[in-house]
């Protein structure tokens, strides 16, 4: 019998939370704690340890980015543990703070995926396994803002293309199936990519969310 996934809500809207629970709960994971406020967050998911932490970036105290803080903390402090972020906002620079040169086990969703109750959970699924999950809404307004010395003017449009369903996840066959291309289409513009922004095999097996944060970085810094 497959492992049920545990799981640790931070969210301070206490109906969102409430059916973000019933939500998971109906999918087959199990809710083992709920948090209003970044501290309590926190010290829940250090006492249960659970495999995912759901969190909303905007929380108490501050109401500002305590959701995030308390994220980064817990990367740090349980690195065991998969982090969902839930935002309203489009703040692929939030992203990178979370994610940083590791990004195993992380996600960054904005709420309204929610309603895609699939997409949500095979999300949660991804990164409890050490996979990632950035909201595809967030990479296309990324691939799509031109910048000075934009390291994806190299890249053709199925490349382009490629990338964006990398960014979300997608393995290669689902990345066939999303863009209509052969798998082994999508091999070559994996490896054309990876070529064109300098990701080498070094990088190890998360090459793909690499390519992905290459971008994220210089946004970040422009």
């Amino acid at each position: 019998m497959a492992k049920v996934l545990t799981v640790v809500i931070g969210e301070d809207d206490l109906l969102l939370r409430e059916g973000l629970a019933r939500l998971l709960t109906d999918a087959g994971l199990e809710v083992v704690a709920q948090a209003g406020d970044a501290d309590d967050l926190l010290g829940k998911v250090l006492a249960y340890r659970p495999d995912v932490a759901v969190v909303d970036v905007r929380m108490p105290p501050q109401r500002e980015f305590d959701g995030l803080v308390a994220a980064v903390e817990l990367r740090r402090r349980v690195p065991q543990t998969a982090v969902l972020i839930l935002s309203q906002f489009y703040e692929p620079s939030l992203a990178l703070q979370l994610i940083g040169d590791h990004p195993e086990g992380v996600g960054y969703l904005l709420k309204e995926r929610i309603g895609d109750v699939k997409a949500f959970i095979d999300a949660i699924h991804r990164v409890a396994a050490g996979g990632s999950a950035l909201d595809p809404e967030v990479v296309a307004r990324l691939l799509g803002r031109p910048r000075p010395n934009d390291p994806l003017h190299a890249l053709t449009p199925s490349e382009r293309g490629v990338l964006a369903a990398m960014a979300e996840g997608k393995s290669n066959l689902g990345i066939a199936a999303t863009l209509t291309l052969s798998e082994a289409s999508v091999e070559k513009h994996v490896t054309a990519l990876f070529r064109k922004l300098g990701i080498g095999a070094a990088t190890g097996e998360h090459r793909r969310v690499q390519a992905v944060l290459t971008y994220l970085r210089g946004t970040a810094s422009s």
